[in-house]
């Protein structure tokens, strides 16, 4: 909603300021100027990446204007998650926890947490670092450098449409100079017409400039800001993990390693550790209702 906002507030103080001016804001409307920056532009951007990124890239900027980032109920689920894990691995034996890990699907536990359980990257995360918990041949500084490297890895991935919409911002001022120097070209043509056509086209030349740099640095630039920070933000349930389980493999009670992964949520997300009590240690069996209705 706040993508939303912003955009109708620079829009309307752009064209709103032009016409209190005394603009005319037919004027502005040269669809082909547009069509060639923004052709260009797309063109582009397919050359420079792989067609996954390129679906990505538009999947991440809906995520961004939607706002999809973990909530609190969110992070509660999660806790939940790693909380009854580890109260499994400490009170059953191996071959019944190695149920749940390799087939979440149809385990109690995962399908007492729906919100974790469809996000097939992060449900694989922990099962796959759990199995090594239940293997036991593997130091928690060992896990904790394959943990780091995997997560740097996720974040890699995920941060790409940041870094190749950031490319096409900063090349979108030039892209509008050529669309401007083709109408310079066009106005050229008419030099043997009366000033008022000959002015309209250096008119509609100069508009290819003015598009080009107000799409690189007010619509490009901040929604790849923006993707940014949904996507680090959606990136940090990894770390959650991380830090819980290895608070576990150092010897921490499962109620004590829930809260080594609760210090790595955000303050602003952070809840409390009466509300992780409330969904883990003392709702037992019911931690996963009550952090889906946190999350609702």
């Amino acid at each position: 909603m706040g993508v939303l906002i912003g955009f109708v507030i620079a829009v309307v103080s752009l064209f709103g300021g032009f016409v209190a001016m005394g603009g005319h804001l037919a004027v502005i409307w040269q669809p082909w100027e547009f069509v060639i920056i923004g052709g260009i532009a797309v063109g582009t951007y397919i050359i420079a990446n792989p067609m996954p990124t390129v679906i990505d890239t538009g999947r991440a900027s809906m995520e961004a204007i939607s706002g999809a980032v973990p909530k609190r109920g969110e992070y509660l689920a999660l806790l939940g998650l790693l909380y009854a894990l580890m109260r499994e691995l400490r009170s059953k034996p191996r071959n019944e926890v190695e149920g749940h890990i390799d087939d979440p699907q149809n385990s109690d536990i995962f399908k007492a947490f729906p919100g974790i359980l469809k996000e097939q990257e992060l449900t694989l995360f922990v099962c796959d670092y759990v199995r090594l918990i239940i293997i036991g041949n593997a130091r928690p500084h060992e896990i904790e450098a394959l943990m780091d490297e995997e997560i740097a890895t996720l974040r890699r991935d995920k941060i790409k449409p940041y870094s190749t919409l950031t490319m096409v911002a900063e090349a979108l001022p030039a892209l509008g100079i050529v669309a401007a120097v083709l109408g310079i070209v066009k106005a050229m043509g008419a030099l043997d017409q009366s000033p008022q056509i000959l002015g309209s086209l250096i008119g509609a030349a100069l508009v290819g400039t003015f598009a080009g740099i107000f799409l690189s640095y007010a619509v490009l630039s901040p929604l790849a800001q923006k993707i940014k920070t949904t996507r680090e933000k959606q990136c940090r349930v990894y770390t959650i993990v991380k830090q819980t389980l290895l608070a576990f493999m150092n010897g921490a009670l499962p109620q004590i390693a829930v809260e080594h992964g609760r210090k790595a949520i955000s303050t602003a997300d952070r809840p409390t550790i009466d509300e992780v009590e409330a969904a883990t240690i003392s709702g037992g069996g019911k931690g996963g209702d009550v952090a889906q209705k946190e999350a609702a």
